[in-house]
């Protein structure tokens, strides 16, 4: 292991360069919407049409993906996630290195899921 590696392992894992990811301390405490759709704010999504169907599976993928890289607060994973459904769909969400790592870290039972056919 070189010094570059050695300095991104002890690092704080980022959802973006300068920006640690946010993580939520536990699971159970994400309470978020399951089905309809729902309306990201701006501040997460900045596009002017923020409305997801969250029945399209595809969508749904998407929005996890974006929330967990651009929430900056427990307090938005708490209101846009739901632990039961991010547990589900974990092995398929395409994620910044550090986000994945962060989330993992914390719960280690993420590392464990399968991805699915």
């Amino acid at each position: 292991m070189d010094r570059r590696d050695r300095r991104a392992a002890a690092a704080p894992p980022q959802a973006r360069p300068g920006r640690r990811a946010a993580v939520a301390a536990d699971l159970a405490e994400l309470r978020g919407p399951t089905g309809g759709v729902v309306h990201l704010p701006h501040r997460l999504f900045w596009q002017p049409d923020r409305g997801v169907d969250l029945a399209d599976t595809h969508l749904l993928t998407w929005f996890y993906e974006t929330v967990l890289r651009e929430a900056r607060t427990s307090a938005e994973l708490r209101m846009w996630l739901h632990g039961p459904t991010l547990v589900r769909l974990w092995p398929d969400l395409f994620l910044p290195r550090g986000v994945r790592r962060a989330w993992e870290e914390r719960h280690p039972q993420l590392r464990t899921q399968v991805p699915s056919p």
